[in-house]
């Protein structure tokens, strides 16, 4: 499975340098007219009762649930809402989670994302439709990352951006699942603008880039060494506590979510990858259910290694 992708190897950097000038290109956007601008911060942090939600920030249509406990006081379930459920043109939504020395949270979302049609008149405000998520480990910290999937409209302008900040000692496992167009609808995704951007920092250092810009002078929707015309990519990354896993347990775990992989036929649109500490899986196919479902298998095998944990369905995904 072939995405067209930068990535940029692990280099000794000037962290805040570097995210301010590709956060300036990515995600900042002149404040348009008719527009409507979202701000959530959580901090989580582990307490004598477990790990709690002890700060909630929160400006505009963003918002969130009370802390679940599925399993147990020391790992919060929580449930992020943006209950215009979807995003249009002029709206920027951020997305800030601190999760403190030792805490343990699991995010996800009760239903899928969406980038709307764009605004076509730009004599009435930007075209822009952008959301921006950081996540912020401290060290022994551990965050799963699970939003629903996102549909990005046939028209759309949209520019969604996922930061990671770890620790060598932090754990994360998390995924963002797109999903071009509504081609059950005949509505394929021919006229839009779309790019996802994925990194990944551990103790400072850029680790991990990944990013996939689509647009109509590109052709990489439609070209076979792009998405090859498919509607649904994914990806899911794991990152362990350095040490916890040795070379050949990482070996062994990839062969192991490779052989699963092939017993649900899923081989040719699932690919596992190694890359340092980074396990990186990718998914291109045309069925975000058949997406999800995949995932939660390879979760449900990585996680007990990960985080020494059984994997706990959150009980919004069966609603």
């Amino acid at each position: 499975m072939t995405v067209n992708i930068e990535k940029t190897p692990a280099a000794k950097a000037d962290v805040r340098s570097l995210d301010t000038k590709l956060s300036s290109q990515i995600v900042t956007v002149s404040t348009p007219k008719n527009s409507w601008l979202a701000n959530l911060s959580l901090t989580f942090s582990f307490t004598p009762n477990g790990t709690q939600l002890t700060s909630t920030k929160r400006n505009g249509p963003l918002t969130v649930q009370k802390a679940f406990y599925p399993e147990g006081r020391d790992c919060a379930h929580i449930y992020l809402l943006h209950p215009p459920a979807g995003i249009v043109s002029g709206d920027e939504l951020r997305i800030n989670i601190q999760v403190n020395e030792q805490a343990h949270s699991l995010v996800t979302t009760p239903g899928a994302n969406r980038f709307y049609r764009a605004r076509e008149d730009l004599s009435i405000g930007d075209s822009k439709q952008v959301q921006y998520c950081k996540l912020s480990l401290e060290s022994q910290a551990k965050c799963e990352n699970f939003p629903l999937e996102t549909i990005v409209y046939e028209a759309a302008d949209g520019f969604n951006t996922v930061d990671v900040y770890l620790q060598d000692d932090s754990a994360y496992l998390g995924w963002d699942i797109t999903c071009l167009g509504l081609p059950r609808s005949h509505q394929p995704f021919k006229k839009g603008r779309y790019t996802q951007l994925n990194r990944v920092y551990c103790n400072g250092t850029l680790i991990y880039h990944d990013r996939i810009a689509i647009k109509p002078d590109n052709n990489i929707h439609q070209h076979i060494a792009g998405l090859n015309k498919l509607s649904v990519f994914a990806t899911f990354m794991a990152y362990a506590p350095d040490g916890q896993l040795s070379v050949n347990d990482k070996k062994e775990l990839v062969e192991q979510l490779r052989e699963k992989m092939i017993d649900m036929g899923a081989a040719h649109k699932v690919s596992i990858s190694q890359i340092r500490q980074l396990l990186v899986i990718r998914y291109l196919g045309q069925q975000a259910e058949e997406c999800k479902t995949l995932f939660i298998q390879l979760w449900q095998m990585i996680r007990p290694l990960y985080l020494n944990k059984a994997a706990n369905i959150p009980r919004v995904w069966h609603t």
